[in-house]
């Protein structure tokens, strides 16, 4: 593709600043690197330096053709091992980025020995990226990190206003309205409003997340062609809708399946992934003690917080359930100050509860001992549970998780919802159900037909498969493959 006359073609990527955006922004660009092209890969500052504390300065050298560079967020400095707050980052980046970004594409055109920049991916919720192509004449396609069910979520944010819906008068308003159905809805089947991504819940439409996902979501769909981290059989529905606005969309999912046909993709980058915390690779070796399908796994993600008495009521729940689990509990996951668990829960769980800051998720929930997964529902873990095969019992936080959770439970046959105010009893439960149960065995053969079509969406003629190849042929260069 490329010789010592022609430079690859040079792709410049810029995830949105926070964990589960980064990771299939990375698993792309390792993908396209591997299809001959040269990469740069745009971290926030802040999460720049997040990668050389979890994993030092080695990890963001780069390598000849993959090259890491930052821009300012724009927010005060931290150094604080969490993600940011989530609404001022959103402003943030919109109202601040647009010209760094720029300074950094014009600094990039004028370097030696750096090929001049075919392309532009952004983040979905990255406009200003999108707006710096445009403005300086580079192509630009945008990826869109989260569920095709959540996106047609936020396509109804004006429909609702223009109906009257919202914003709504106070908080009591918005409770009594969550049960509505809102089977009106085209692409999306069995929903009620509490399923909506969660921003709909609004007393303002001034409110900054409300506002940023509505038009950042309408205006991806303007890019020239939109990837996501999706297949085919699993959102067929919803795709109808978005190529109703948008032909070109390319479903390329789940990315970590699709990465198995370039072996090469891990070559000369460290195993820890794109993990902005620090990995503990001893729970793998916990696992292995425990019999197939037998440990609950639990993970509420990057940015889920909780109260402590959420907290307690989960803990709880895992220990009196009796069974194994491995719980992925952030320093940050308490919401205000951190609250340490009572001595007693731990002589409880001694012997069968393990519990550590963070994990390389794929490699735990494809390993034979766990049985279910307890998840926030976000969209990265949501897709690596339906490719592991693993069951899901879903607590979700916030913005599409509320969807993917619903889809998941009602639509797909994969797993069971908690009730928001979490109770112990109800945890013990549910993860006793999903082990031990009927109903936890019908799920579980549900989560093994779901996994072998996402094998098979990824396989060589899948649609995921030709959609990558597409994707390298119509849009980024005739010569790349």
């Amino acid at each position: 593709m490329d010789s010592p006359q022609t430079p690859k073609p040079h792709i410049v990527c810029v995830p949105y600043p926070a964990q589960g955006h980064i990771n299939p922004m990375m698993q792309l660009a390792k993908i396209l690197r591997c299809m001959g092209f040269y990469i740069t890969f745009v971290n926030s500052e802040y999460n720049h330096r997040r990668f050389i504390k979890s994993h030092g300065p080695e990890f963001v050298k780069g390598l000849p053709d993959f090259v890491y560079e930052t821009i300012p967020d724009g927010l005060p400095p931290s150094d604080k091992d969490a993600t940011q707050d989530i609404p001022m980052l959103c402003y943030s980046t919109r109202k601040t980025c647009y010209g760094p970004f720029k300074d950094l594409v014009l600094k990039l055109k004028s370097t030696e020995n750096v090929p001049p920049i075919s392309c532009i991916i952004a983040d979905g919720i990255m406009g200003f990226a999108g707006k710096v192509a445009k403005d300086m004449g580079i192509p630009e396609i945008q990826l869109w990190t989260a569920s095709v069910c959540g996106y047609v979520g936020y396509l109804q944010f004006d429909e609702l206003v223009e109906q009257g819906m919202v914003p709504f008068k106070d908080e009591k308003e918005i409770d009594e309205a969550l049960d509505l159905s809102l089977d009106w809805i085209k692409g999306m089947s069995n929903i009620r409003l509490r399923d909506l991504p969660s921003f709909i819940r609004v007393t303002s439409l001034e409110d900054i997340l409300f506002e940023f996902l509505n038009s950042e979501a309408r205006n991806c769909l303007k890019s020239s062609a939109v990837i996501i981290n999706t297949f085919e059989d699993l959102e067929e529905e919803g795709l109808e809708v978005l190529r109703s606005y948008n032909p070109n969309i390319y479903t390329i999912g789940p990315l970590d399946l699709l990465g198995r046909h370039f072996p090469e993709k891990e070559k000369g980058f460290m195993s820890v992934g794109s993990s902005l915390w620090k990995n503990d690779p001893n729970c793998l070796t916990w696992l292995n003690k425990w019999e197939p399908n037998t440990v609950v796994y639990v993970n509420f993600g990057s940015i889920t917080v909780m109260t402590a008495e959420h907290l307690r009521e989960f803990a709880w729940g895992l220990a009196n359930s009796k069974l194994p689990f491995l719980w992925i509990k952030r320093a940050d996951i308490v919401a205000g100050d951190s609250e340490d668990l009572p001595q007693e829960f731990f002589d409880e769980i001694k012997d069968r509860g393990y519990i550590t800051s963070w994990c390389m998720q794929e490699q735990v929930l494809s390993h034979p001992s766990v049985g279910v997964f307890l998840t926030h529902s976000g969209w990265n873990s949501t897709l690596e549970g339906i490719y592991a095969g693993v069951p899901m019992v879903c607590w979700p936080f916030f913005s599409d998780q509320h969807t993917n959770c619903r889809y998941v439970c009602a639509n797909w046959g994969l797993g069971m919802e908690i009730n928001q105010d979490v109770k112990r009893d109800e945890i013990c439960e549910l993860v006793t159900e999903m082990i031990k149960g009927e109903k936890g065995k019908e799920i579980r053969q549900k989560s093994l037909e779901w996994k072998k079509k996402a094998i098979k969406a990824t396989d060589v003629g899948g649609s995921s498969y030709n959609n990558i190849h597409k994707l390298i042929k119509d849009v980024f260069s005739r010569h790349a493959i």
